[in-house]
């Protein structure tokens, strides 16, 4: 729907994004690295071996049968990492630069690092519940990606956003309509798929958000003293 260009919320707590900054770097070393974006047999032994594959992750089939190269649980991190094509990377790496130094400023180093990775746990775990007969792998740092996005909504919901709005046509908007409307987009494509077509993990997209909703209302009047000292 769209692609985020840069916001207008300064850094005041933090000097710079670094855990955002290296997470970035990490994405993009690992895409480098496994070459999955060299072959469709090369992407497909990564995703299954790395990604979240539901039916192993549940024991719905004989994990003996896999040889993977992580336990299975560990999967939840390592497919966090991961990405099926440029596209893939390019785009949740934009709405991560974007949003997440002001999460992690809010968070502090240390507490950003591990809200991203509860989030990307929690969007993995939703996705594997509701397709549990799946054995499609899940790869993809759009759920932990989600989580941002949720926290800053509720953090910064007034801030303005430049988007490429239909990746053309550049527009200044509320964060509060920008991703309310990002939020309502994944909902309502869940019910416009179709099971028999390959598909976006719009479910694992929702578990994120939820985390970071959850998570950051939690903690809102602690982060909002926070970054207002």
């Amino acid at each position: 729907m769209f692609v985020p260009l840069h916001d207008n919320t300064p850094l005041k707590v933090i000097r710079f994004q670094y855990v955002t900054g290296a997470l970035i770097i990490i994405n993009v070393v690992a895409f480098l690295m496994t070459g999955a974006f060299t072959s469709e047999q090369t992407l497909w032994a990564v995703a299954t071996g790395y990604g979240i594959v539901p039916v192993e992750l549940l024991h719905v089939v004989d994990a003996g049968q896999f040889n993977n190269p992580v336990p299975e649980p560990l999967t939840l991190i390592t497919y966090q990492f991961l990405h099926g094509g440029w596209m893939h990377l390019i785009s949740n790496m934009a709405f991560l630069w974007v949003f997440a130094d002001n999460i992690e400023d809010a968070f502090g180093h240390f507490g950003f690092l591990l809200f991203y990775l509860l989030c990307g746990i929690a969007a993995g775990l939703l996705h594997t519940f509701m397709q549990p007969d799946s054995g499609a792998p899940l790869i993809g740092a759009s759920g932990a990606v989600s989580g941002v996005l949720a926290a800053y909504l509720l953090l910064y919901p007034k801030a303005r956003v430049w988007i490429l709005l239909f990746m053309r046509i550049p527009l200044p908007i509320s964060a509060f309509w920008a991703l309310s409307g990002w939020f309502a987009l994944q909902l309502l494509s869940i019910f416009l798929s179709s099971d028999n077509e390959v598909q976006v993990a719009w479910w694992a997209h929702i578990g994120g958000f939820l985390a970071g909703l959850i998570l950051t209302f939690v903690l809102r009047s602690r982060l909002l003293v926070r970054t207002s000292s």
